[in-house]
């Protein structure tokens, strides 16, 4: 992590206006933005006045809402990626050997944030939980893993920002039985959890071996409970994506 010092507050401040935005925040106005990044109100009505001074934003003259144009900034980070391809083919091997849904993500701070995503065969994906979703880490199997592959340094910094919320009573939120579960993570070399972000659903991870760039991804699955027991997910879905990993690996190394 860079010195606070080399870094540049209102450039930071503008990072997390745009992310203010989401599901239940599509359109703001300067006081709701302001509050919810902590920042100024003054400095709120800048920053979206330059959002729409650059095309990625727009008004109404009361309300501000991201246009369409905020998705070049992702699409030039995937395109840059030659791993994305590769990934996404394995994950339809996967998905079409197993009959499971499959994604890969990365953590980024706290949360995980999603880079491809394979539902099952003859499922459509919902726009809204394709590449870009964020997820928190410290609920989902595949942030588990990741946060696992960190060395001690890392982690402490994890730990120093993290706000270990509940999603559901199943939810980790102690730090202590975090860094106990990510030990054990680390030991076994996979991740699974049940109902931990949410209520009917388990997930299973592994991370994909950090390449020549030092980049980590992880793979997780995900079923419903009634869907696939747990002893399911080690004895069929671990294997595949296992072997899925591997592939992604070896793969992204030739490329």
């Amino acid at each position: 992590m860079p010195r606070r010092e080399e870094t540049v507050a209102s450039f930071r401040n503008g990072i997390a206006l745009l992310r203010s935005f989401g599901p239940d925040s599509r359109r703001q106005t300067i006081t709701e933005a302001g509050a919810r990044t902590g920042v100024s109100r003054a400095a709120a009505r800048r920053l979206l006045r330059t959002l729409c001074e650059a095309g990625l934003a727009r008004t109404d003259g009361k309300h501000f809402e991201l246009t369409p144009a905020v998705l070049e900034i992702g699409q030039n980070f995937l395109s840059g990626m030659t791993e994305i391809d590769i990934i996404r083919g394995v994950l339809g091997d996967y998905a079409r050997q197993t009959g499971g849904s499959v994604s890969a993500a990365m953590l980024v701070g706290t949360e995980v944030i999603y880079i491809a995503r394979q539902p099952s065969p003859g499922q459509q994906l919902p726009t809204a939980l394709g590449a870009g979703m964020r997820r928190p880490a410290h609920a989902t199997a595949i942030g588990h893993v990741l946060l696992a592959s960190l060395g001690e340094r890392e982690l402490a910094r994890y730990f120093e920002t993290a706000e270990l919320a509940a999603y559901t009573p199943r939810t980790i939120t102690n730090r202590r039985d975090l860094r106990t579960r990510l030990a054990a993570v680390r030991a076994q070399g996979y991740a699974m959890l049940d109902e931990e972000l949410a209520l009917g659903q388990r997930s299973i991870a592994v991370a994909v071996p950090p390449n020549a760039a030092g980049t980590r991804i992880g793979i997780a699955s995900g079923s419903a409970t009634q869907a696939r027991s747990l002893a399911e997910l080690t004895g069929t879905l671990l294997p595949a994506l296992r072997q899925a990993a591997g592939v992604i690996a070896m793969a992204v190394d030739r490329a």
